[in-house]
């Protein structure tokens, strides 16, 4: 699906909806890919929330690669990405931003692809995921420009791909794409958000800051979007959500999550009491 077909203003984009999201899934300029993903959502907003290709099968092209990425960065491991460096040093902190716009441009493509994945679902659940990958475009841009101001670019630093891998793991089930991407991987930022944010702020980064506190806002939204898609999915099915949960967390091989935990984001983000006490008794 070469990028030249994708017209994201196109009048008939809310019945083609769930195609168009995956064509923008396909395309690999990162830059061109965070535009069209809010060109998108734009356009779903400009048109309505109809959805002819909602219960359709929608299938990729043959030749395409899921997600589409650029060549660079280096995809390494995770125990491989080069260890932090100060954060005094321009250096050390276009590592830092340069990891963190690595980690916004996978969940423009975990938002793309739950939006053109799972068929049969309510609009609201396209529109949602559609709002997502326009707010995680937004942020890979606020941090690619950035990074252009401490004298790099994305792709200059090797990176990892355990977002996508979790992905790829849960694509047959949605229920377990909403445990475990943004209720899991993605919650995990609620908590590493404020930290990360300090260290910037010590470091005489107010801009890096203003961004991760953009960040922090819109992932509540995020999580709570998966929240709310996880819980409505489990009622479907007949099933609790918390021993639900610890199910799909051992069958999938979900890493472990370590406190301290963000308990105030976590709540604003719909996790409720017993959730948030099952979280603290397993952490690793």
């Amino acid at each position: 699906m070469p990028p030249a077909t994708l017209d994201p203003s196109a009048a008939d984009l809310p019945f083609l909806l769930r195609q168009r999201a995956l064509e923008v899934l396909c395309m690999t300029d990162a830059r061109a890919k965070a535009l069209a993903a809010r060109a998108l959502f734009t356009a779903l907003v400009r048109n309505g929330d109809e959805v002819a290709d909602a219960g359709a099968e929608v299938v990729p092209d043959a030749h395409a690669t899921l997600p589409g990425r650029p060549a660079r960065p280096e995809l390494v491991p995770p125990q491989k990405v080069e260890r932090r460096r100060s954060l005094r040093t321009d250096a050390g902190r276009a590592a830092m931003i340069h990891a963190l716009c690595h980690i916004e441009f996978n969940a423009i493509n975990l938002a793309l692809d739950a939006a053109w994945r799972f068929a049969g679902m309510p609009p609201q659940f396209y529109r949602d995921w559609l709002r997502v990958a326009d707010e995680e475009a937004l942020h890979f841009t606020l941090l690619a420009d950035h990074l252009a101001t401490l004298g790099a670019g994305y792709g200059d630093f090797p990176a990892h791909n355990s977002l996508w891998e979790m992905c790829d793991k849960t694509a047959s089930d949605v229920l377990a794409r909403m445990a475990l991407v943004p209720r899991t991987l993605e919650a995990r930022g609620l908590d590493a958000s404020p930290p990360v944010r300090a260290k910037l702020a010590e470091a005489g980064d107010d801009a890096a800051a203003a961004i991760i506190d953009i960040i922090l806002r819109d992932e509540v939204g995020h999580v709570a979007i998966g929240n709310y898609w996880y819980r409505w999915l489990c009622a479907q099915r007949g099933l609790e959500p918390v021993a639900t949960y610890a199910a799909l967390a051992a069958q999938y091989r979900a890493p472990k999550l370590r406190g301290p935990f963000n308990l105030d984001a976590r709540r604003a983000a719909g996790f409720d009491e017993d959730e948030l006490a099952w979280l603290e008794a397993s952490a690793g």
